[in-house]
């Protein structure tokens, strides 16, 4: 629940400003507490973003400046061959078709910023939105979101102003947030990233430019406008002025100057000593103690010890439980998150979490998951494997003494014990499990959901132990009512095991 994040910062606060005093900012206390905001013009606005290089907050980290000019040239100039609307002439785009979207999505479980300023800051994230609108020439605006309580937050903040927004409900994935998915998610599409690379500003809502960044980007938008580029370059570094709001450990949301060490963010918030850290998510890469003392919360300092800042999500793992059990989960579920359109989803990503199980088991080496999880690197149909493969690479240089223990020693002699964030279940998941007084060998359920089963030497099924992913459950259902020896079952929730009378 995003209303038990705790918040705070370091050297003053920017966009949460007046957290301390209110737990959500209404109209009237946004206006007190930020004021009134002027809507510069487009190349006001754009030169504003280039002076402080004001980059998007969702972990892809563009330039806003770019995007704006992107959206801007499409609508001046729009494709030959796209279809005139009534009652428009040939060759001309009406400034009204571009539109601008929040992307609210936070499918992440160790984030909790966006939701946060949904919730207790909506007016600021509307302010940057109406800018970049304003900019454009447009009244359209799409918050999409996930949470019921920043859908309510959002739609009473859109109430008191009286202004023609739009709030999307997303479903709460893990790919929930890649921009593809979320232009689909609001053209009434499958949620799911597009096999094909197509910038929103050529393509995005019904196929009109779009304007489309996360929530913190159209709140440091607002905050820009509100300081000006001088005011807001005052903290932050030369290169990459201004704050950036943190979630650390899944429960802690802190704004801090781009710049300050990764160090001083851990003792803010009283973080002991650990084995290692992961930045920027389960996209993101793990540091060892050694690169945690050196790294740096910017781009360029991060890069500097193999590091990213990404979606601003720092979770510290804690001493005792076992790093290669903890990668292992997360990968697993990584793979049950998946869309399941492309090859190195589909089937590289179960091969990932096989071969870190029999590391973990001593039977494996670090080569077999770095083979793994190299073969479908830059093939998919989006970024998901290759920021699995990301994630997965960096655990086995952050922790290879852990890891070598397992190889030499069959363990480490720690348990796992589940300390990085995972959705909570809903009683909804469901599993893959053989009943082995009944099982034969057959290997149908091999051939009919390769994803998920292999065959060991002897013929007998392996079972990948993740989640059923939504779209492989029509095939798992089927190789339950085909298993000659009925021996396959679903355990644990949906899909539900077929009558087999």
């Amino acid at each position: 629940m995003t209303s038990a994040v705790t918040v705070s910062s370091i050297g003053g606060p920017r966009l949460t400003l007046g957290f301390d005093r209110f737990d959500r900012l209404d109209l009237d206390r946004h206006l007190a507490v930020h004021g009134r905001l002027r809507a510069p013009g487009l190349d006001d606005l754009v030169r504003m973003a280039e002076q402080v290089d004001l980059r998007g907050r969702g972990g892809a980290g563009f330039p806003l400046a770019r995007k704006l000019m992107a959206v801007a040239a499409r609508v001046a100039h729009p494709a030959a061959d796209r279809t005139v609307l009534p009652g428009e002439k040939a060759g001309e785009r009406r400034s009204s078709e571009d539109v601008v979207v929040v992307n609210g999505a936070e499918g992440e479980p160790g984030s909790a910023k966006d939701k946060l300023l949904l919730r207790r800051a909506p007016h600021l994230v509307l302010d940057g939105a109406q800018i970049a609108a304003s900019a454009l020439g447009t009244r359209r605006i799409v918050l999409a979101v996930e949470s019921d309580e920043a859908a309510r937050s959002v739609r009473a903040a859109i109430g008191e102003r009286r202004m023609p927004a739009r709030v999307v409900r997303l479903t709460e994935r893990f790919i929930s947030g890649e921009s593809g998915a979320v232009i689909r998610a609001i053209n009434g599409e499958t949620p799911i990233p597009p096999g094909v690379k197509v910038r929103a500003s050529d393509s995005g809502v019904d196929g009109c430019p779009t304007l489309l960044s996360n929530t913190e980007t159209f709140a440091q938008l607002a905050v820009l406008v509100s300081l000006g580029p001088d005011l807001y370059a005052s903290t932050g570094t030369d290169g990459e002025p201004g704050t950036t709001l943190l979630t650390v450990g899944g429960t802690r949301v802190v704004e801090a100057p781009l710049g300050t060490p990764l160090r001083t963010v851990l003792d803010h918030c009283e973080v002991p000593p650990s084995p290692g850290v992961l930045v920027g998510g389960y996209h993101g890469m793990w540091l060892d103690p050694a690169a945690v003392s050196r790294a740096v919360l910017s781009r360029a300092g991060m890069r500097r010890v193999g590091g990213t800042v990404g979606a601003g999500i720092i979770l510290p793992l804690t001493r005792g439980t076992c790093p290669l059990g903890e990668v292992t989960r997360i990968a697993a579920y990584l793979a049950a998150q998946s869309a399941g359109q492309c090859g190195p989803c589909r089937l590289g990503l179960p091969d990932v979490v096989r071969s870190l199980h029999t590391l973990t088991e001593g039977t494996g080496t670090a080569e077999d998951v770095r083979r793994a999880a190299g073969v479908g690197r830059g093939r998919g149909a989006c970024t998901h494997p290759d920021g699995t493969a990301k994630f997965v690479l960096s655990a086995m240089e952050a922790f290879a003494p852990h890891i070598d223990a397992h190889r030499w020693d069959g363990g480490c002699g720690l348990s796992t014990y589940g300390v990085l964030p995972l959705p909570v279940p809903d009683g909804s998941e469901g599993r893959v499990a053989i009943d082995w007084s009944r099982c034969d060998g057959h290997g149908l359920c091999a051939y009919l959901v390769p994803e998920l089963i292999q065959l060991d030497r002897y013929g007998f099924p392996v079972v990948l132990g993740t989640d059923i992913p939504p779209w492989l459950e029509k095939d798992v259902q089927k190789a339950v009512a085909m298993c000659p020896a009925l021996a396959l079952r679903v355990v644990g929730g949906m899909p539900r095991t077929p009558s087999r009378r």
